[in-house]
């Protein structure tokens, strides 16, 4: 596992090799959810876009009433599993893009699942993503975080960026 001083490094690096828009609609859409606990299909499909643009047409798909509902939902229910997998509903939305909304929504709680933080945990990716590995995932990350003092995202990003730099296959 990646010592605190690397976690530091590798998260730099990620933030030098990203896009300003990226942190901009990050930022964004943070700050629209600490404020309204659901999303419009307008900030849905933005949140979408972020994580990866070829289902733009499948989040395009989606009503607006659904994605406020769904995404109401999913923000006010306490059961875990209810939260992520009545995101999955919506059109384009895979346990990555559901990962994403509630990392907007929940800084704190939740990870983003990414394929490239998976490989630098030194798991094995899943044919398909369940929620008994999303669970095993958040605890993962949140134990990390607890060990470094270093925040879920910082964590999210220097897993990536390591990954980027490391993987060859």
């Amino acid at each position: 596992m990646l010592s605190k001083k690397e976690i530091k490094e590798y998260a730099h690096k990620y933030d030098e090799h990203r896009e300003d828009n990226d942190e901009v609609v990050e930022k964004e859409m943070k700050e629209w959810l600490e404020n309204h606990r659901y999303l419009n299909k307008e900030k849905f499909v933005k949140i979408g876009l972020w994580k990866s643009r070829r289902p733009k047409k499948k989040y395009e798909s989606n009503e607006d009433l659904t994605v406020r509902e769904i995404t109401r939902f999913s923000f006010s229910t306490k059961s875990e599993e209810a939260r992520i997998k009545s995101l999955l509903v919506l059109n384009g939305v895979s346990y990555p893009v559901a990962s994403v909304i509630l990392h907007f929504a929940f800084p704190n709680e939740y990870p983003i699942l990414d394929f490239r933080a998976i490989w630098s945990l030194g798991w094995k990716h899943p044919k398909n993503y369940t929620f008994d590995f999303w669970q095993k995932y958040c605890n993962e990350m949140k134990k990390i975080s607890k060990q470094t003092g270093e925040d879920i995202r910082t964590i999210d990003k220097a897993l990536w960026e390591y990954s980027k730099a490391n993987q060859t296959k």
